[in-house]
């Protein structure tokens, strides 16, 4: 009976949301405001735990690349009429001062780089592919749709809307969970790879319709994966599919990226 409820209500619900450009249907039953309330706090959070950098230089390039990637995704969005997907968003972009070749975002547009991951993207290009991928995640509503996968299976169904309206501590800390922030690492919970997947892709969109040369991703990815040799992947691309599918998908989809970068450089 557990099993048909809970069915009952994902198919009610999968069918209402869909990331664009892939055009896949996806569950995400937290309602937005809670959900950016819930970033926020935990995004605060781990920048209290953490050493922010004072390296102004990369600092201030971060933020730049991150402001303009932000704002040609919103603009692609208001043509498409799907600005509502990003309603809410504060985008913000901040520089860890450890040495992880890794970066994360929360829903919400709240994004962090750790230092190490700067000298692997090597210039602005590659932050751009970076900073795109993971802006990607935040407009794909991955992170509502993994807490909403994880409330749904240990909830059911039914009690999902109960428990986001009471806001329990279960609700709050499988919150925690699903965006992965951990008293100890504060690093965000790996995305599913097809999540992965689809962030590589639209992110590839994205630093394009910014402007940035989306031929840089394949190679800041190259870069990544040598990163790792002898001591395992970077963090950032440990749960990511294999490196060379991934690069293999990339390419395959650059004719398309071309077109967006050729109508915006």
């Amino acid at each position: 009976m557990k099993k048909l409820i809970f069915l009952l209500f994902i198919t009610g619900l999968v069918a209402c949301s869909t990331v664009p450009l892939t055009n896949r249907s996806q569950f995400t039953a937290i309602p937005s405001s809670q959900m950016l309330e819930l970033s926020n706090e935990s995004y605060n959070s781990v920048l209290k735990q953490k050493k922010l950098s004072n390296n102004t230089s990369q600092i201030n390039e971060l933020r730049l690349v991150g402001r303009r990637v932000a704002k040609a995704v919103e603009n692609y969005l208001r043509q498409i009429d799907r600005a509502s997907l990003v309603e809410g968003y504060e985008w913000e972009f901040n520089l860890i001062a450890e040495d992880p070749k890794n970066a994360w975002c929360m829903p919400g547009g709240k994004i962090a780089f750790y230092e190490g991951i700067i000298p692997v993207c090597q210039n602005e290009n590659g932050i751009a592919a970076v900073m795109a991928h993971e802006i990607a995640h935040a407009v794909a509503k991955h992170g509502n749709e993994r807490m909403s996968q994880q409330l749904a299976l240990q909830m059911g169904g039914m009690a999902l809307n109960e428990a986001l309206q009471k806001e329990s501590e279960t609700t709050i800390q499988l919150a925690m969970t699903a965006f992965g922030v951990g008293a100890q690492l504060g690093v965000i919970l790996p995305y599913s790879r097809k999540h992965e997947k689809e962030a590589d892709e639209l992110g590839l969109y994205f630093m394009a319709m910014a402007g940035y040369d989306p031929r840089e991703a394949p190679e800041l990815w190259k870069r990544m994966q040598a990163a790792g040799s002898g001591g395992g992947p970077p963090e950032f691309l440990s749960t990511h599919p294999d490196p060379e599918k991934r690069i293999n998908h990339l390419n395959s989809i650059m004719p398309k990226a071309m077109e967006y970068f050729n109508q915006n450089k």
